[in-house]
């Protein structure tokens, strides 16, 4: 199978799947309940939803004012403005080709900042190393708050903490072992390659020379926060979702959570899988899909936007660069 193939497929098949849930979710709902589905969505408050897009915007310009910790102890401190425009263009990327977000933010802060791809482009793994961890914290205050209501759920759809666990696990001994193999190349391929995991490594360390740790761990906390918060105040948007309380809610936030790893930008399975877990708490598939719905059709609508205005706007304030 070709390279090219290959990309293609990468691409293709979580595309193709998130349509393929948005059919089956279609045709197994009938013509009324699409109906008031649709009647649940336009008729959520609008004063809510906008609440939960700025709360949205907040947590995507403390991500950029928290890039700049990690980045300041290589020697770069890069505009605020610079920062958060290149995160939207990130996530407007991501929205297109999954993960291909990541490379493009390297590529434009080497471009506009002038720092080293593989270093910049360290301090975005370290980011989600440190997002990965509070995602970790937050199943498992689910777990400990909803105990046999989220493990029914992870079951049902085949999802094993313990395998993830042991899958990043192997992935970081497996760099290990890769970082000791290439350290002995003087040329070639592998010298290319160690070169690049140093200046890569270097931008990971970054986290262990700051000097605003304390920043850094605030900033870290708002963004999460905001996340929650995101999702928290669209209940109030909904007549029936209104009375539920935080740990139902940490459920069908993590059942998102998973949605948004498995498919690009959450395609068809973020609202299915918000669905699904509040139905766990005897909120109606109508609510419950009204709720999904809103809650993906207002983030990517704001990705959209703002990762479009971004994207013209980096190039044009930077003209000399």
């Amino acid at each position: 199978m070709s390279k090219t193939l290959k990309k293609a497929l990468r691409i293709a098949i979580p595309f193709s799947l998130g349509i393929l849930l948005i059919l089956f979710i279609y045709y197994n709902t009938s013509p009324s309940d699409r109906k008031t589905i649709v009647h649940n969505i336009s008729n959520a408050d609008p004063l809510w939803i906008s609440l939960s897009i700025g709360i949205g915007v907040l947590s995507h310009l403390s991500r950029a004012i928290r890039w700049n910790y990690l980045l300041q102890p290589l020697g770069y401190s890069p505009k605020v403005s610079n920062g958060f425009f290149m995160v939207m263009v990130a996530y407007l990327a991501n929205l297109g080709v999954p993960r291909s977000g990541e490379f493009l933010r390297a590529t434009a802060l080497s471009t506009y900042e002038k720092v080293p791809f593989e270093k910049g482009f360290g301090t975005i793994v370290t980011e989600r190393v440190v997002d990965l961890i509070m995602l970790l914290l937050i199943i498992i205050a689910a777990l400990m708050l909803q105990t046999n209501f989220i493990l029914g759920y992870l079951n049902e759809y085949g999802v094993n903490l313990a395998f993830s666990i042991l899958a990043l696990v192997v992935g970081i001994l497996g760099l290990i072992v890769l970082l000791r193999f290439t350290r002995r190349a003087t040329s070639g391929f592998l010298l290319k390659l160690k070169v690049f995991l140093d200046g890569m490594l270097q931008g990971v360390a970054s986290i262990l020379k700051m000097k605003k740790a304390l920043p850094f761990v605030f900033h870290t906390l708002f963004i999460w926060g905001c996340y929650i918060a995101m999702f928290w105040v669209v209940k109030f948007a909904i007549v029936e979702t209104q009375n539920m309380g935080l740990p139902e809610l940490l459920v069908a936030f993590v059942a998102g959570a998973f949605a948004m790893m498995a498919f690009p930008g959450g395609l068809g399975g973020y609202p299915l899988f918000v669905s699904t877990a509040l139905s766990l708490y005897g909120i109606s598939s109508n609510s419950g899909d009204a709720f999904g719905w809103i809650m993906w059709i207002s983030q990517t609508l704001m990705v959209l936007v703002l990762g479009t205005i971004s994207f013209l706007l980096l190039p044009l304030l930077n003209k000399n660069q």
